[in-house]
């Protein structure tokens, strides 16, 4: 009797768990091609998490200068963890349309991404006037 209820339990559970996977408007194939970028984006943050030192390093030279050797290693260490984290729990719960619908849990999504300097704007000839006008 005890295995008859317990069979009927998991039968039931097994229905309602499969039933919140369901989403309704996406054709199988658009659902089976967001698992796949969510496995593969998984399975290359793990892979490539500890180019994350290098990278924040040379970042964070660029932007704080002198001051970026020091905290640049330890910055990247950091995000080498987070994204190690990231890359295994995405590739382990591939299927679970979590976070949003299949989004990313780290940005920028790949550690290639984001390398590039971010843009400080000039400062405008007349602050710079004004700035030499008050010093005279």
């Amino acid at each position: 009797m005890p295995v008859k209820t317990t069979l009927l339990t998991m039968l039931l559970l097994l229905f309602v768990a499969t039933s919140c996977f369901a989403i309704d408007g996406l054709p199988p194939e658009a659902i089976a091609e967001r698992m796949a970028t969510k496995l593969v984006r998984g399975v290359a943050n793990v892979a490539t998490s500890l180019a994350e030192v290098p990278k924040q390093s040379y970042l964070t030279v660029k932007e704080r200068g002198g001051a970026g050797y020091i905290i640049g290693p330890l910055k990247g260490m950091g995000m080498a963890f987070y994204r190690l984290f990231a890359g295994v729990t995405e590739t382990v719960f591939f299927a679970v349309p979590q976070p949003g619908y299949y989004d990313p849990m780290i940005y920028p999504e790949y550690v290639w991404q984001g390398w590039e300097e971010k843009r400080v704007e000039p400062r405008k000839q007349e602050t710079a006037e004004n700035a030499d006008r008050k010093g005279e």
